[in-house]
């Protein structure tokens, strides 16, 4: 008996012994699978392309009173911060910075905010640091942003605008996978060159074609003639498609220099219109003017009248449709749209005037951009 104890205690001293050298051992082993660990992480972060979100508000950064509340919620709430922390699956795809340069509704960006995020983006390309830039933006103007960036952006970096139709506290809230396929397109070699893009329910729009369609469902956004750009599926962008239309670098528009844009306004085509608010634009210091005409152009004889007048007294007017698609042809009388909704035309007047008065000229942008 006391011989199997004397075994037994032998046994269980060298058991002792052994774990007394196994457990620093195991210890020292997590410490190394740690390290490289965090060194390969480390390496990983550094091969990821850089991506700056710069925030303007909208419905993406908006709250409701409840889950179900996706029309009277209110519109930029929410931070830039917040936003990314909502989607860290972002961080494996690219480096995020964020930059808030607004955070109203989009009804309300001005042309000094268009300015401000224009210049922005600017700087932040010209650099080494930044591959790309995804702007967030509510959806009623959207379009309107993404075509003058379209415009003035020199850069053939990728430049991502993308907003949601619900906002962030909504149950079926559609912006965290916006900005992440957003950023997604941003960081991806294959979006360099092709103008801003707009990007919403896996959709690839370009900024030249795509306009908001519907007043609340989540596809609202479509270029009805010309298409998409492409798609995203499975968390991969597919090109099938690109605008013939000059864009960034390519265009004469050069805003770094400039602190205030022209003033144009839109005036609207429908029957019986008078000429009052074609002179109340002009009286009221508009450099410009889109008429949104019915069908092809058409206008009224008191709106050609207006029209006319209007231009004697050096305001430049183009003419537009309010049908949503279709190219409006030319004309003696005045300058067209070519295919551009009366929005996007102003957007383009607006800058074609920082850089002449000659209608040959502007009309040549409408032809060419």
């Amino acid at each position: 008996m006391k011989s199997s104890r004397k075994v037994y205690g032998s046994i269980m001293l060298a058991l002792m012994l052994a774990l007394s050298t196994v457990v620093p051992y195991s210890v020292s082993i997590d410490a190394a699978t740690t390290e490289t660990t965090e060194t390969t992480k480390a390496a990983q972060t550094e091969d990821l392309p850089n991506v700056a979100i710069l925030a303007t508000g909208g419905t993406i950064a908006g709250k409701g009173n409840s889950g179900t509340d996706t029309t009277s919620y209110k519109a930029g709430e929410l931070s830039v911060e917040s936003l990314i922390e909502a989607v860290p699956e972002m961080a494996e795809i690219a480096d995020i910075s964020g930059e808030q340069i607004a955070n109203v509704g989009s009804p309300q960006i001005t042309n000094d905010i268009l300015l401000q995020l224009g210049k922005r983006i600017n700087e932040l390309l010209a650099t080494d640091d930044v591959d790309g830039v995804v702007v967030t933006h509510g959806t009623d103007t959207l379009e309107e942003t993404a075509y003058f960036l379209n415009l003035v952006v020199k850069s053939d970096k990728p430049v991502v605008v993308v907003g949601s139709m619900r906002p962030a506290t909504a149950v079926s809230a559609d912006g965290p996978l916006n900005l992440y396929n957003a950023v997604l397109l941003a960081s991806s070699e294959e979006s360099k060159g092709k103008g801003v893009l707009v990007s919403l329910n896996d959709r690839i729009g370009a900024a030249r074609y795509i306009t908001k369609t519907n007043t609340t469902v989540v596809d609202t956004f479509k270029a009805t003639e010309e298409g998409y750009l492409g798609r995203i599926v499975g968390g991969v962008p597919y090109y099938y498609t690109e605008s013939t239309r000059k864009h960034t670098d390519e265009t004469a528009f050069d805003i770094s220099e400039i602190d205030e844009l022209p003033q144009v306004d839109i005036v609207y085509s429908y029957q019986n219109n008078q000429r009052y608010m074609i002179d109340a634009a002009v009286e009221n210091g508009a450099e410009g003017l889109i008429i949104a005409g019915s069908g092809n152009g058409s206008l009224s004889s008191a709106y050609v009248e207006g029209a006319k007048d209007a231009v004697e007294s050096g305001t430049e007017i183009v003419v537009s449709s309010r049908v949503g698609s279709g190219t409006v042809s030319p004309r003696d009388s005045f300058m067209t749209s070519d295919s551009l909704n009366p929005q996007k035309a102003r957007i383009l007047l607006m800058l074609a005037l920082t850089v002449t008065e000659d209608d040959d000229q502007i009309q040549s942008f409408y032809d060419q951009y």
